[in-house]
């Protein structure tokens, strides 16, 4: 299983959790508001008070992340990292898997959406 230290990624706000998720609403169009617990992208679980906001925009992906003793984050993470995890983790499986992989769409990547 990964953890986001797996992903490069920026640090756009650190605060609260309530300012994150407020920043993500008033910042983004493209939004899911997901539950606690819910995987955002492989590994990364959301923590938080629901519905929490994750937006996609571009080629990246942007949600709070809460990282216990440290505080809560807006974080935006590259689908190309995403999507180069992903593609290790199908080398074990099946070419059949594979190649279907690879026509999907950056937005079919995403767990969520």
């Amino acid at each position: 299983m990964a953890c986001i230290d797996n992903y490069s990624y920026n640090i756009i706000l650190k605060g609260s959790f309530k300012e994150c998720a407020k920043y993500i609403k008033d910042n983004y169009k493209s939004i899911r508001e997901l539950q606690a617990g819910d995987e955002v992208i492989e590994g990364v679980m959301l923590i938080g008070k629901p519905p929490i906001p994750v937006a996609y925009e571009e080629d990246y992906i942007i949600f709070p992340y809460t990282k216990p003793c440290h505080g809560s984050y807006v974080l935006k993470v590259p689908l190309e990292e995403y999507i180069e995890s992903e593609t290790k983790n199908k080398k074990n499986k099946k070419e059949e898997e594979n190649s279907d992989s690879k026509n999907k769409s950056i937005i079919s990547k995403l767990k969520f959406w």
